[in-house]
Order: structure tokens, then C-alpha cells, then sequence
């Protein structure tokens, strides 16, 4: 099992199914059959490892007959039947199921189900001899498996654990709060990528403290909770760093490590305006090297999406590529050849991009490649490497030959194979398939990509590239609008895709505008850019310097220029706009 939820050190699948027969066998089950075939669905596509298609749309045409029309809007049906079966789920575990070792619950919010462990809870199956024999040899293990690993993983954020208290009826009088000690971490993922954490523990750890209530009353101690939640879930999504809900410990509650940072903040409700504080924390000298504030209107979105909002933009600042975590740690990579610092120096290279500090990040890359070879990461990062190669090879002084290009795709495919949901993975194999001149799989991966991590900046400002040069222009330009006003990185990088844009659109001026904004030095082809769109303005003398400055700095661009063009540009009639600009700059294209 990949992707079912299920703690693998005491739970199975065939125990969730028998657990789901004896859900819908029991008497105090009292749905119609229609909301019996929603929980026998659901579960069964989670355990077959398809909980990601478990949407409102595919319900309705399983369930309940509705065809390819059907509209979640109009025809809240799966809604309110999902309502009803959570309600029912809850009735169960409070009378016949209240003694059960597997819980399973479908989180408001979606419609794919989590199934919780308790651990006090035997197996249904197990003789009493056996209980006996694992009782008096295991000294309490459970628990220490609990204690060991605070750590949440993406896998687990796209599960949303359900509400931690299960009410369990014992004696028929006393409640119990039983599951918020009892249940076990889940680790849901292939053990391949269980083998890419434990290769990449030198990861920065960041431990999310509750955020406080700064107003009165239950509402704000709820978005408080909610927006708590939410970062966690949106953090886990970036593979760079570790995040954890509580200090990593021992069977022994001794302290295992220290997190490195601690992300703070607090809630304050002002009539309708939600007013939020955010600061990242350095932990080992309480230095602050990061803060900011966040204003929204909940009654233009609600609180939910209110929520979801600002947790976005919070998680992202934190966490996105070349972002205040990755600047701060940079001075640590220093002779460093662990995991982790060769992540920092492969950041590093991409804000310089000079040739001394492409060569130690590869370097440093290949060699983790080797200690470390079950690492989604690091195939993916060693993966761009080489595709700077071939499409800045006029900055690297490199040579853009099919073997680069055809290796850059071999190291992007193995980092999708050890993580299908790594979002630095499916954005490599997206770049190796839109210059290995395959643009609908290089959008398709795009699109994975963007869908694992919509708050990576990097991934969608590159997402946002390529659909605009493969022709999709207001799509694509959306998404480099949205990461440059997130401040996405190497700095200069993306302000030369909102140039474009402008162009395209016959907006040359504010062109030209965001082409100086661009690092002009970064790459020769931005200096191409600022050329075509001079050329197009009748700013003879302009371009001419900027004319100059190619024929010293990259005369090998020269005779080559229709051809990068056509590599970027995939539709003929944006290239001849281009190339038209650069003759009108007085550069006759070959």
C-alpha cells in the first residue's frame, strides 16, 4: 500500500476493509444503501492508492448515476450526503464501534478518508495468546513510535488528519478522550520516499507553534486553530525543509534534536477585517529573520478561504526557493558536501550564475547523488543543473548538445519515479521535455508540478514560462504576475517573462520597462529580449548598446539567434514578432 493512510507498523490493509465490512454490517450503521456505496467507494479508491481522484465530480458519476454534466455547484448532492455519512461515522464509534482498533473518518474539507489507529485497541483477529505474547514482549513500543517522529509528511498534509478527539463511550457512562495520545503518526508514502527523508535529515527544521488569539471569544481561537493548520499543510508541500508540530523526542521524552526555526504568530479579528502576525524565529540565538503582517476582508472570501489565504502567503514566504530561509543559511555551506548544503549551494549558483559556482553545485550535487541515491531532490536539482547547461550555455560557457539534454531528462524521469509528488521533480522533467521540443509534456508536467505545490514560487513562475511560450500568453502570464509579486527568485529572473509578455500583447513600453527590471546579466538572451523590443520602439541608439555588449560579452549568439528563439518560442508567429524586433534593432538574423 502507497497511499491508504494506514500506519504500516501496526495496521494493514485487509484490516481496513474488515473494518469497513463491519461498519456497514452493523446495526447502529443506519444509512440507505446509497450513502453505504459513498463509504464503500471512497474507501476502496483511497486503499487502491487513488484518493487524489476522489472529487465531487467522480462521486457523483460513481454514487450516484449523475453524468458528465454535472455541476457541484448546482447539485450539492455529494455534499450533503458526505455530511450525513460523517455524522453516521460518528454515531458508530460512539455505540457499537466504540472498542474498535481502526477509526476511519472523512475530514470536512474532501471526501477521501483517514484511518486512524488506536493503539490500546488489539487487533481483531489476534488470539488472546498472542495479545499475551505482544503484550508482555513489547515493553510499550507503540509509544515510542509515536515519540520518536513529530514530522509531518506531504502525503499526510493531503490527508488533513481528522478532529483529534474520538469520543469513546466505556462503561456505558464515561467518555473518554482517547485518540490524542493513542493514535499513531501516519507515514503513508512509499518506503522509497521514506528512504529520500531519512537520506535528507540535515534538512532545515521548522516547528509551527500554535498561533495565538489576540481577540476574545470562540471565533478567534478557531481561525487561530485553522490558520495553524493550514500552514502546516502548505509548508509540508516544500521538500527542502522538515516541519514538525512538537520537539522530536525519545521513548524517554528526552529531546532528540532542536528545530532550527520556530514559526510564530497571532490572530486579532477587528469586526470583519482578520488581522494576522507572522515572524520566523532563528532558535539558536532567538533572532528574528523574519516578519510580517497580514490583512484580509473575510466577508469577501469567507473564513475559510480567508484562512487558506493568508496561511499561503505566510508559508510561502517562508519557505519559497531562494526565500529568507535558503539566503540565512547559505553562509553554512562552506566546505559542506551534506545533502542539504549542497541544496544551498545549488540556490546559490542560480542567484550568481557564474561558472565557478555552477561547477561546485554540480559537483557537490553528483557527489550527493551517489551517498544519497534514493533522494527525489537531489536528481532533481542535479537534473537542472545540467539543463542550465543547455539553455544558458551562452551565460556558462557550456554546449548545448542532445547528450546534456538527454541526461537533464533521464535524472528528472528517476527524481519523478522516488517522488511522483515532488514539485522540484516534475518541474525538472518539465523543463527537459519543453527544450527537448515536447510541449504537451512539458505542460503536463507543469501542471503536476503547480498542482503538488501551487505556493512554490519557482515552480510557478517557470509553469508560467512555459505555457506562455508555448502560446497559452494569458495564462501563463497570470502565473509569472502572481510569483514576481511574491517576490520569486533568482531576483531579476521572472521580470524578463513579465517583458515578454508585455511585448506580446503589444505593450512595448511597459516592455521595455520590465526588461530593464530583469538582470540584464543573468543571461545573454535577456539582453536579446531588451534588443527585439528597442528595435521595436525605433530606438536605434538604445539598442545599439545593447547590440554592443552581445557582440562582446556572447559573440556566439549571434549566428545562433533564430535558433534560441525557436527553442523558447513555440508558436512561428511569436518568433517572427521577436526576431522582427531584432531586425529592426539592425541585426540581420541568419
Amino acid at each position: 500500500m502507497t497511499s491508504a493512510g494506514i500506519n504500516r507498523v501496526t495496521a494493514s490493509q485487509e484490516e481496513v476493509q474488515q473494518q469497513l465490512e463491519r461498519i456497514l454490517s452493523s446495526r447502529e450503521f443506519r444509512l440507505p444503501e446509497r450513502a453505504r456505496r459513498f463509504l464503500e467507494f471512497v474507501v476502496t479508491e483511497t486503499l487502491a492508492g487513488r484518493r487524489d481522484y476522489l472529487k465531487a465530480f467522480t462521486i457523483a458519476q460513481a454514487v450516484f448515476g449523475r453524468d458528465a454534466n454535472f455541476d457541484a455547484q448546482q447539485d450539492p448532492c455529494v455534499r450533503i450526503e458526505a455530511g450525513r455519512l460523517r455524522r453516521e461515522l460518528e454515531h458508530y464509534y460512539l455505540t457499537a464501534g466504540d472498542a474498535d482498533r481502526i477509526i476511519i473518518t472523512i475530514p470536512k474539507g474532501g471526501y477521501a478518508p483517514v484511518f486512524d489507529v488506536v493503539s490500546s485497541a488489539e487487533p481483531n483477529d489476534i488470539s488472546p495468546l498472542e495479545r499475551s505474547d505482544r503484550s508482555s514482549s513489547s515493553g510499550g513500543d507503540n509509544g515510542q513510535i509515536i515519540a520518536a517522529t513529530d514530522t509531518i509528511s506531504r502525503d499526510q498534509a493531503d490527508r488533513r488528519l481528522s478532529p483529534d478527539r474520538y469520543w469513546l463511550l466505556a462503561a456505558g457512562t464515561v467518555i473518554v478522550l482517547a485518540s490524542a495520545a493513542a493514535l499513531l503518526r501516519q507515514v503513508g508514502s512509499p518506503s522509497t520516499e521514506r528512504e529520500t527523508i531519512s537520506g535528507a535529515d540535515n534538512r532545515p527544521t521548522i516547528i509551527v507553534e500554535r498561533f495565538e488569539s489576540a481577540s476574545d471569544g470562540s471565533l478567534a481561537s478557531d481561525i487561530s486553530r485553522g490558520i495553524t493548520d493550514d500552514i502546516i499543510e502548505k509548508l509540508v508541500r516544500f521538500n527542502d525543509i522538515v516541519v514538525v508540530t512538537a520537539m522530536p523526542r525519545n521513548r524517554t521524552g528526552e529531546v532528540l534534536s532542536q528545530p532550527l526555526y520556530a514559526l510564530q504568530g497571532s490572530v486579532r479579528l477587528e469586526g470583519s477585517k482578520l488581522r494576522s502576525t507572522a515572524r520566523l524565529v532563528r532558535r539558536t540565538d532567538a533572532a528574528v529573520i523574519w516578519a510580517s503582517n497580514y490583512d484580509a476582508d473575510m466577508k469577501v472570501q469567507g473564513i475559510p478561504q480567508t484562512q487558506a489565504s493568508l496561511a499561503g502567503d505566510i508559508a510561502t514566504a517562508v519557505a519559497r526557493p531562494f526565500g529568507v530561509m535558503f539566503q540565512t543559511d547559505t553562509a553554512t555551506i562552506a566546505g559542506s558536501t551534506d545533502v542539504f548544503s549542497c541544496v544551498l549551494s545549488y540556490y546559490s549558483y542560480r542567484s550568481e550564475m557564474t561558472v565557478q559556482a555552477h561547477e561546485l553545485a554540480k559537483s557537490c550535487l553528483q557527489q550527493a547523488v551517489e551517498k544519497v541515491p534514493s533522494d527525489s531532490n537531489i536528481f532533481a536539482l542535479l537534473s537542472l543543473i545540467h539543463l542550465d547547461e543547455f539553455r544558458f550555455s551562452y551565460q556558462l560557457h557550456t554546449k548545448s548538445t542532445a547528450a546534456t539534454l538527454d541526461l537533464a531528462k533521464e535524472l528528472a524521469e528517476q527524481a519523478v519515479r522516488l517522488d511522483p509528488k515532488n514539485a522540484r521533480a516534475l518541474q525538472a522533467l518539465m523543463l527537459a521535455n519543453f527544450f527537448g521540443n515536447d510541449p504537451a509534456g512539458a505542460l503536463s508536467a507543469g501542471a503536476a508540478a503547480y498542482a503538488s505545490n501551487p505556493n512554490d514560487t519557482e515552480v510557478a513562475g517557470e509553469y508560467g514560462l512555459r505555457l506562455s511560450m508555448s502560446g497559452e500568453w494569458d495564462r501563463g502570464c497570470t502565473l509569472i504576475s502572481e510569483a514576481v509579486g511574491k517576490s520569486a527568485g533568482p531576483r531579476g529572473y521572472y521580470e524578463v517573462g513579465m517583458a515578454l509578455c508585455a511585448f506580446m500583447r503589444g505593450d512595448t513600453q511597459a516592455a521595455e520597462l520590465w526588461s530593464r527590471m530583469s538582470d540584464l546579466n543573468y543571461n545573454p538572451m535577456h539582453r536579446l529580449v531588451l534588443l527585439s523590443i528597442l528595435g521595436t520602439l525605433g530606438k536605434k541608439q538604445q539598442a545599439e548598446e545593447q547590440l554592443e555588449w552581445i557582440r562582446r560579452e556572447s559573440p556566439a549568439l549571434i549566428p545562433n539567434i533564430r535558433q534560441e528563439v525557436a527553442r523558447r518560442l513555440a508558436r512561428t508567429e511569436d518568433q517572427k514578432r521577436f526576431i522582427s524586433g531584432i531586425e529592426a534593432a539592425g541585426l540581420s538574423v541568419q
